[in-house]
């Protein structure tokens, strides 16, 4: 077991690291929601999608 763990040490290790990153990612993007704000630049005159993001006042 221990054979196996050292033979693959380097893939488990890039692994860990990018489920790290992905991770800090995904949490980041989920307090930004709770705070309120958006993902997106919000220059929203030059944006296809103007109106389906936003809600209008």
């Amino acid at each position: 077991m221990l054979n196996a763990i050292m033979e693959n040490a380097g893939t488990i290790l890039v692994s860990l690291l990018l489920l790290g990153a992905v991770t800090g990612v995904i949490v980041k993007l989920y307090r930004d929601k709770k705070k309120g704000k958006s993902s997106c630049g919000c220059n929203c005159g030059c944006c296809p999608m103007a109106g389906a993001c936003h809600k209008q006042s």
